[in-house]
């Protein structure tokens, strides 16, 4: 099904914002269907630097007049304020919007936008402002099938994109893949320091560990074998990356992801609970 006549409005021009609307663009779908407004005007030259037929404002209203779909990728402290502007103004009967604020419920959205209004929360992370991310969705029960496959569109558009089949789980999606990129960067971090330590180059050091990770993360997904099994074919008995890993498990590595994430997740649940502005 083709999209392509669809304008989709995104009020904010910040990363998220330019990523989706770098990938929509790769995706074929026309410049200047895609509007954006920000009132900041540094972030709109950016905007506009990735195709001069992409629409910029500086008014939200604008935008939110003409577009069949709405994308608000806005900070979560400025959604209040902003959802009751867009709320109050001439909106497309039926319109379609996404929101990728993280800790924002489908029920302020409902609550700010009304109960009939077809929402959808999208939950993205940091590797799809170079379109590798993916992105958790979760629909209110006012989106129909075809708004569904148009949520799916724009979100696959920074990269892979799935359902989940109750909101609820947003708040572990969010510990798991939202805030992930951190865990992996922080072991890499450590990973480089300890390279120097036992005497590399910090440049040598950051190339080990950076393909190593890239290289790791790639035959997990082209080969699609579990990592457990990909771990124990490159651990022989005995040998160095087993001595390694005795020290991981001494050091109850299992727990302490389990119990990071559990606090990711509880935090999302608390900033749930009570989103800034309300």
């Amino acid at each position: 099904m083709s999209f392509e006549d669809l304008t989709i409005g995104l009020i904010g021009a910040g990363n998220m914002s330019r990523s989706l609307v770098r990938g929509l663009l790769r995706a074929g779908h026309p410049a200047i269907r895609l509007q954006v407004a920000d009132p900041d005007p540094a972030q709109l030259e950016q905007v506009g630097a990735l195709h001069a037929s992409v629409g910029i404002h500086g008014d939200n209203t604008e935008v939110a007049e003409s577009a069949d779909v709405l994308v608000l990728a806005v900070k979560p402290q400025l959604m209040a304020s902003v959802a009751r502007q867009l709320a109050s103004g001439a909106r497309p009967r039926g319109q379609l919007i996404l929101s990728v604020a993280a800790g924002i419920t489908l029920g302020s959205l409902r609550h700010w936008f009304g109960p009939d209004t077809p929402l959808v929360r999208i939950m993205p992370n940091q590797p799809a402002t170079i379109g590798a991310g993916i992105s958790g969705l979760a629909a209110s029960a006012t989106v129909g099938a075809r708004e569904r496959e148009i949520a799916q569109y724009i979100a696959a558009a920074t990269g892979q994109a799935v359902w989940l089949p109750d909101e609820t789980l947003m708040d572990a999606v969010t510990a798991v893949s939202g805030s992930g990129p951190a865990y992996f960067y922080l072991l890499m971090e450590h990973m480089e320091r300890a390279a120097i330590e036992l005497g590399l180059s910090p440049e040598l050091a950051a190339a080990l560990t950076r393909e190593t990770a890239l290289g790791a993360a790639r035959v997990v997904i082209e080969t699609r074998a579990e990592p457990a099994a990909l771990r124990s074919a490159v651990t022989s008995p005995g040998g160095t990356t087993a001595a390694a890993l005795r020290v991981f498990t001494a050091a109850s590595l299992d727990a302490i992801v389990l119990e990071a994430l559990t606090a990711a997740r509880d935090r999302s649940a608390e900033l749930g609970r009570s989103p800034p502005g309300t």
